[in-house]
């Protein structure tokens, strides 16, 4: 599984100033949010002694969006995602009396989640909205929740994490935000784990914005790697009409490498981590290109994806993958304009080669995550 093949990698990346929050739960196991138990960030205002008192909620409804989410970035496999603007799910959460105390439910799913459960229990958003409110011991109201999904599923974009960052955090703004973002990253990963499996690189990133770096699993160590605000990126994806799903892509890699793929992967991820300090594009894309044990594993099964990647350099991109377990090509660029370009011949690619038609969009940087969009006052 590809769960061993990340094990074998214990990779330490030198960062400069960026902050690490830490918490401890272990790794590739289901997560008991016992707030008696746990531990959680000393930053954090989430602690023992708030624990037992249940927070009141400050608000009758909220809408919260959760942004898209660019898993692995190359050599990054498993520890390294960030958020992408402009692109994600909302939440609708409101109190509900007709909903027992203590539970939640989902009333409507809409957009691309056709195909969803609506059973909370089965669903992320319900699954990261009861791991919420476990951990702030809610039992006095029940809550109502609605999920519009503007990714679609197998996409690669983090369409999971999307919906249970945004549910985690309607549930915490609910109640006055006394979780921190951290505390909600351990609630979205409740979800993950029963989803997808247990990685935080779209789930942290969707919460926290950004860039960041999963430092450890166990304890859970996440560091958020700051690119320049000045310096310009722009992401190219190009998502085609093809489904792939995380669990059969995690199949397809190996169970051992090579010590020469570990320490190249190795070096090229910690390339791309002071890239993205420096806000260094060139040795970004560089580094984005390079992986040599996750991609060559996973192009064959996505139709045209490597001449889609060979059209997005000869364009001018400064480098190209698949976007977490794919099917979505990435590509970066320095300008809208050109990335407009760079996507129109990632898009003949699929079509020539794959025999498959795509979407094309050009985004930013997420730098905020997950947040509320709006609420009404109780």
């Amino acid at each position: 599984m590809a769960a061993i093949c990340c094990s074998q990698l214990n990779l330490t990346t030198a960062t400069t100033t960026t902050t690490t929050f830490v918490s401890s739960p272990k790794p590739h196991t289901n997560l008991r949010f016992n707030p008696s138990t746990f531990a959680l960030p000393s930053s954090s205002s989430y602690s023992k002694s708030s624990a037992a008192a249940e927070p009141q909620p400050l608000f009758s409804s909220v809408r919260t969006f959760a942004p898209a989410t660019v898993a692995n970035l190359g050599p990054g496999f498993d520890f390294l995602g960030c958020a992408v603007d402009g692109i994600g799910d909302y939440v609708n959460l409101q109190i509900d009396p007709n909903v027992h105390p203590g539970e939640v439910s989902i009333s409507h799913i809409s957009g691309a989640g056709s195909k969803l459960s609506k059973n909370p229990l089965w669903n992320c958003a319900g699954i990261a909205a009861i791991a919420v409110m476990k951990m702030l011991s809610i039992r006095s109201v029940g809550l109502s929740l609605s999920l519009e999904k503007g990714l679609p599923l197998g996409s690669g974009l983090g369409s999971s994490a999307a919906s249970a960052a945004a549910a985690a955090v309607a549930v915490n703004e609910l109640f006055g935000s006394p979780l921190s973002k951290s505390d909600l990253v351990i609630a979205g990963l409740e979800s993950e784990s029963k989803v997808s499996g247990y990685h935080a690189d779209n789930i942290a990133p969707s919460i926290m914005g950004g860039f960041i770096l999963i430092r450890s699993y166990d304890p859970l160590e996440l560091m958020p790697l700051k690119f320049p605000s000045e310096n310009d990126l722009f992401f190219v994806l190009v998502n085609p009409e093809f489904e792939a799903p995380t669990k059969k892509m995690r199949a397809a890699l190996p169970t051992e490498i090579t010590m020469s793929h570990h320490v190249w992967n190795s070096s090229q991820a910690g390339a791309l981590v002071a890239s993205v300090l420096q806000g260094d594009l060139i040795g970004f894309g560089k580094a984005l290109s390079s992986d040599k044990i996750v991609e060559p594993r996973r192009a064959p099964l996505i139709p045209g994806m490597d001449a889609v990647k060979k059209a997005a350099i000869s364009a001018g991109a400064f480098g190209c993958t698949i976007s977490g377990a794919g099917p979505t090509a990435v590509a970066v660029t320095d300008s809208e304009e050109k990335g407009r370009v760079i996507g129109e011949r990632m898009v003949e690619a699929f079509m020539k080669e794959g025999n498959l038609k795509a979407l094309t969009m050009v985004k930013q940087l997420d730098r905020v995550g997950a947040r509320l969009v709006s609420s009404v006052p109780i």
